[in-house]
């Protein structure tokens, strides 16, 4: 695609010293980086330190770069492995979410209704999740990533993505009171015939 061109050229002008290039592709990928780490971390402040720990990264390891797969998989791979490291570190403890005023809007929405921050019992029982099946819920549900990108961002086969997915789903329906324990969902039976 053009972009996966523009960015292949971006890296290629920064790893020969123009750092404006690198600030070029910063600013083109910023916004979906922090959607990223802030539905990884839930955390408006950590989902920041996220970001940026992510960009800090790149910039320091260009080079590994191969432009077999788009730049954005390699980025979005580099986002939530820092997303994985920043949840082992914290060792995060429950907390209350943060009033709806400091949530910032989800810039990948296409409209302001859209843009409507996560419930707060959606954030809860995303929270409650692990952290590989809420990437795989954060990528593919929210950040609109079919399950072939997914899958080569987080450096899983597809039918391990299409697994963790699957489960994550029933586990978020479980939590949100969308799905009865016996539910004949679970076995994929859905009674039509």
């Amino acid at each position: 695609t053009e972009r996966r061109e523009i960015d292949i050229e971006l890296i290629d002008r920064y790893l020969k010293g123009d750092i404006e290039a690198f600030n070029e592709l910063m600013a083109a990928h910023e916004d979906r980086v922090f959607a990223i780490c802030y539905r990884m971390l839930q955390s408006r402040e950590e989902a920041l330190d996220a970001t940026q720990e992510t960009f800090l990264t790149v910039f320091r390891k260009a080079d590994r770069y191969k432009a077999q797969a788009a730049f954005s998989t390699w980025l979005y791979r580099v986002a939530v492995n820092t997303c994985y490291d920043h949840l082992r570190r914290k060792k995060r403890k429950r907390a209350d979410s943060l009033p709806e005023s400091y949530d910032p809007p989800d810039i990948a929405a296409g409209d302001a209704f859209e843009s409507i921050e996560v419930r707060p019992d959606i954030e809860r029982a995303l929270n409650d999740l692990s952290p590989e099946f809420r990437s795989a819920v954060v990528l593919v549900d929210m950040q609109g990533m079919s399950l072939d990108q997914a899958s080569d961002t987080l450096d899983v086969p597809t039918g391990t993505m299409k697994s963790r997915l699957f489960r994550a789903r029933n586990q978020l329906a479980r939590s949100l009171g969308n799905l009865r324990a016996d539910s004949e969902h679970l076995n994929g039976d859905t009674g039509e015939r």
